[in-house]
């Protein structure tokens, strides 16, 4: 069982003089999802190499038991600082692809050929793709075989516009994730803020926030096994 993990490569808060990346729990917590069921894990990234953490996911009150094991873990690091280059991918040489939010994504996944077409090619091919938070956002540009929105009549979720405002970053940000679902035709839902919402729709699986990381990796393996 081979997994693809597609992190971010974008590194700045928009305008704001600060620092983003890839959310650490989105990670982590995945990655030990997998890497327990047996899985082999593939990180890539556009630029390749060392990918950038949001600073605020490793702060200490944004740990948990996945993220310490991950910071001890050698390999794990090792692994992060060498991402593949994404547009340097077979997609066909694995069997799912997962993608951990944070911020970054809005930036750069959201608009990347290579990645919007890793995203295509995975779910033509029968193949599951999950994302969790932020990370939906990088479905805005991605098609079904008809050429409409992928998303388009599909129960999906993300960051909703409320957590959003929790954060200070509904300014910030270049698209809010629950407005840009609903207007390319998903059906979105949420639960509350911070709370685990995970919504699978055939192939595609998508997670609200953080806490639901987890869960979105776990339906990713419960849709390998079917």
């Amino acid at each position: 069982m081979k997994i693809l993990v597609v992190l971010t490569s974008h590194a700045d808060l928009g305008d704001t003089g600060k620092k983003t990346g890839f959310w650490l729990e989105e990670l982590a917590a995945p990655y030990y999802v997998f890497k327990d069921a047996g899985a082999e894990l593939t990180l890539a990234s556009p630029k390749g190499g060392q990918p950038p953490l949001d600073p605020n996911s490793a702060a200490p009150d944004a740990q948990t038991d996945a993220t310490r094991r991950f910071e001890a873990d050698a390999e794990a690091i090792a692994a992060l600082a060498a991402t593949h280059v994404l547009s340097d991918i077979d997609v066909a040489a694995y069997d799912a692809v997962f993608y951990p939010g944070g911020h970054g994504p809005l930036w750069d996944l959201a608009n990347d050929a290579a990645s919007i077409a890793l995203i295509e090619d995975t779910l033509a091919a029968g193949k599951p793709v999950a994302l969790v938070c932020h990370a939906p956002g990088v479905l805005r540009d991605v098609q079904a075989t008809d050429g409409t929105p992928l998303v388009k009549g599909k129960s999906v979720t993300g960051f909703t516009n409320t957590e959003e405002a929790a954060v200070g970053l509904s300014d910030v940000v270049p698209f809010l994730v629950e407005d840009m679902l609903a207007e390319r035709g998903g059906v979105y839902s949420k639960t509350e803020d911070w709370g685990v919402h995970v919504v699978s729709d055939g192939l595609l699986i998508t997670g609200q926030n953080p806490a639901s990381s987890a869960k979105a990796a776990e339906t990713l393996l419960a849709a390998l096994k079917h």
